[in-house]
């Protein structure tokens, strides 16, 4: 259920907290005191769409909290398939943070998620009915849904829909053999010039990336060599010229002649100077005649990457691409030559796929009918309580081409007036009836929604007095199996909740600010008799709005 929610900076609500109760709640207030900011702020934080206009004026940020918790064992599973777990105190919280500049953030339980995985937890944790729902049943396209949540445990359906795929594939896998001799022999033809040419290549894995760096490396290499020659003519000469080495060696000799301490200390310096200058040039020496580099065939590295280039060009980026090509070419080779014996055996295989689907239409046709029967009745019970005592409630069922949600078309049928013929929905429904339909099924249907706190608003459309009475007798039944949340302007529902909570508007400072508060209950009275009125309070409005809420609480 839940439990606590924190709306912050939207519309004219600057900061509120609203604790929830189990059972059934309502909010009341003024017309445009904010009731429906509250319902889009529990939208918000079920990862509903949201829109820049919702943040409060001057605001860059805006932000709702949500703490759901008193989780059965049924919740927590089903929670848990969707990777979600309660806190050490048994909760889930939400949060959701809207920004002017686009970049909102969401929690839950702390951990950052997207809008897509919240509205997935969301649908877990709250059902919303509002306006739009109540127009979803003038569409008879929806009305199959229903009646299918009715017979939710019957596992036929998910073999019909199991079925309908596999004959699906079937057809697929037909139409792609299933081409003109001309075609297939062209396609024959194309798929062995790939595959002898893919096969041929021997393409492996990393081997582009090594390509590159063997000539990244010789190139490197060469330029290296270069100027390790040059230095190694520069130090033994050429043909031509003496080196530095032959130059030194002179030059030792020159001074050597000369029989003086000192000029024998510059010729042993010399001496050393030549030694260093052999020895440089044996290091060139051993490089350039041991180098493993040295055998590198440039023109053959770069003729292979232009080779695997084109393949690349031709069949997919990498050489995974090109392996996956071949043995996908292989397949559909494969598939290709034996074709026509496949052919045989896919025809034998759609004819009893075919038979079976039908089959199953037809269980699934009967299971509908039974389960229509059953919700027929429970709605017009709901509905004779709900003061339409002459109604008649139907499900029409014809049958209709085979699609994933079997061969029925379904259509909700009613007379809401004795003597008159049942007629689709959407074209004798007036607002209150619509209202009142939607809260029988959503009633009918409480045993197969798994979902523990309903969100009504605006669920007394078109009603009023005794019926209005009813209405609120019926949400307070649906609450005593889970949490009701209603948003009404009748006084007759507004008396029989658990929890009350008033919306108020008021201005301060130029500024308009909504609060949200839980009523006493003298302050239920005052609430109630101001709805059923509007006005000034009298003694008499008092004793009504006081007998309405104490004759409520006895139901």
């Amino acid at each position: 259920m839940l439990k606590f929610l924190h709306i912050e900076n939207i519309a004219v609500i600057e900061s509120s907290d609203i604790e929830f109760t189990e059972g059934f709640n309502v909010l009341t207030g003024e017309t445009g005191a904010g009731k429906s900011i509250v319902i889009d702020a529990i939208n918000a934080v079920l990862g509903e769409r949201t829109s820049k206009e919702l943040i409060r004026a001057g605001c860059d940020t805006a932000e709702v909290s949500a703490v759901f918790g008193n989780f059965g064992s049924d919740d927590l599973e089903m929670l848990g398939a969707y990777g979600v777990t309660p806190d050490e105190d048994g909760n889930i919280v939400i949060m959701r943070r809207l920004s002017q500049s686009g970049k909102g953030l969401i929690k839950l339980n702390n951990r950052p998620v997207t809008v897509s995985e919240l509205k997935t937890v969301g649908k877990q944790l709250v059902n919303i009915h509002g306006q739009h729902d109540s127009q979803s049943l003038l569409d008879p396209e929806k009305h199959i849904g229903y009646i299918d949540a009715v017979a939710d445990d019957d596992p036929i359906k998910g073999k019909y829909y199991a079925e309908f795929r596999e004959l699906n594939r079937i057809r697929r896998e037909l139409a792609d053999l299933e081409t003109d001799a001309d075609e297939k022999v062209r396609q024959t033809e194309l798929l062995k010039y790939q595959i002898n040419e893919l096969s041929t290549a021997d393409i492996n894995v990393g081997e582009y990336a090594k390509l590159k760096q063997k000539l990244q490396i010789a190139k490197s290499y060469q330029a290296t060599v270069s100027a390790l020659a040059e230095a190694y003519t520069a130090l033994n000469g050429s043909d031509d010229e003496n080196g530095a080495a032959a130059l030194v060696t002179e030059a030792e000799k020159s001074i050597s002649r000369l029989k003086s301490d000192e000029w024998e200390k510059q010729s042993v310096k010399l001496n050393g100077i030549r030694a260093e200058i052999e020895e440089v040039s044996a290091a060139i020496s051993d490089f350039l005649d041991n180098s493993e580099y040295s055998d590198i065939d440039i023109d053959a590295v770069n003729s292979r990457l232009d080779f695997l280039d084109k393949l690349m060009l031709k069949y997919g980026d990498g050489e995974e691409s090109l392996i996956k090509y071949l043995s996908d070419a292989e397949i559909k080779l494969e598939k290709l030559d034996f074709s026509d014996k496949r052919i045989a055996e896919l025809s034998d295989s759609l004819d009893r796929s075919t038979e079976k689907l039908i089959k199953l239409g037809e269980e699934l046709t009967e299971v509908r009918k039974k389960a229509s029967e059953r919700f027929s009745a429970q709605v017009c019970d709901i509905l004779n309580y709900l003061n339409m005592p002459q109604v008649r409630f139907t499900v029409k069922a014809e049958k209709g081409r085979y699609t994933k949600n079997g061969c029925d078309n379904i259509e909700f049928m009613i007379s809401a007036n004795k003597g008159e013929s049942v007629k689709p929905l959407a074209k004798i429904a007036s607002g209150g009836e619509l209202s009142r339909v939607m809260l029988a099924i959503k009633s009918v249907l409480l045993d197969n929604d798994k979902v523990d706190t309903m969100i009504f608003d605006e669920i007394d459309t078109g009603i009023s007095g005794y019926t209005a009475g009813k209405v609120g007798v019926q949400l307070k039944k649906v609450s005593v199996n889970r949490q009701v949340i209603c948003v009404t302007h009748l006084a007759q529902i507004a008396a029989m909740a658990d929890n009350h909570l008033l919306i108020e508007k008021n201005v301060s400072s130029g500024r308009t600010f909504t609060k949200v508060s839980p009523l006493s209950y003298e302050g239920r009275i005052n609430e109630i008799a101001r709805i059923m009125s509007g006005s000034e309070m009298t003694e008499s409005l008092y004793n009504s709005a006081k007998e309405l809420l104490d004759r409520s609480r006895t139901v």
